[in-house]
């Protein structure tokens, strides 16, 4: 059996809670999952982009941010995680997955010399430049179900959205997977 589509399996779930307790608004529930289900299906088209690399979302993201914000002399991992909006396990993580296979570098700051710095290589710099019009070309792609009024109108709400739930005081993913290791060993 194949899996459903998404409009028929919330229109499924809406039944089956109808009949089991008539009384729950399942209401919420289904915006969430649709949510969900949105961001599974938005991953799969971007990482289309840069797949046959072997690059992970984590790495094309830090690769991404080093080419638009990092100097020539490259960015602290402190800067690097405020600019990716990671914490520094997973920055950490990320620079050596990529360091491993020659994208990026770290040189000691020679203004502090126990400062290092981050920056692409030109080998990093080209996969970007290679790969960045296909990744521009997929995000539009993306969109264009949407009209610009109703593009500018889904930025608006998910901001909203993504505002209420950062003021909520809730971790981010990397900071619950940073605090459950601590917690582990």
């Amino acid at each position: 059996m194949s899996p459903a589509q998404t409009p028929d399996l919330l229109e499924r779930i809406h039944q089956d809670w109808t009949q089991t307790r008539p009384e729950v608004d399942p209401g919420p529930m289904l915006t969430v999952l649709l949510l969900d289900r949105l961001h599974a299906a938005l991953t799969r088209q971007i990482e289309r982009t840069y797949a046959e690399t072997g690059l992970n979302p984590a790495g094309w993201d830090l690769l991404l941010t080093l080419y638009r914000s990092a100097p020539p002399e490259g960015l602290t991992p402190t800067e690097l995680s405020g600019l990716a909006a990671i914490t520094g396990p997973s920055m950490t993580n990320r620079v050596d997955r990529l360091l491993s296979r020659g994208l990026v570098e770290r040189r000691v700051s020679e203004s502090d010399r126990r400062s290092v710095r981050v920056r692409l290589t030109p080998e990093g710099r080209s996969l970007v430049e290679r790969l960045l019009p296909e990744h521009l070309a997929n995000a539009e792609r993306i969109l264009s179900a949407l009209d610009p009024a109703e593009t500018r109108t889904l930025e608006r709400l998910a901001r909203r959205l993504l505002t209420g739930l950062e003021a909520s005081g809730q971790p981010s993913p990397e900071e619950d997977a940073a605090s459950a290791s601590v917690r582990t060993r």
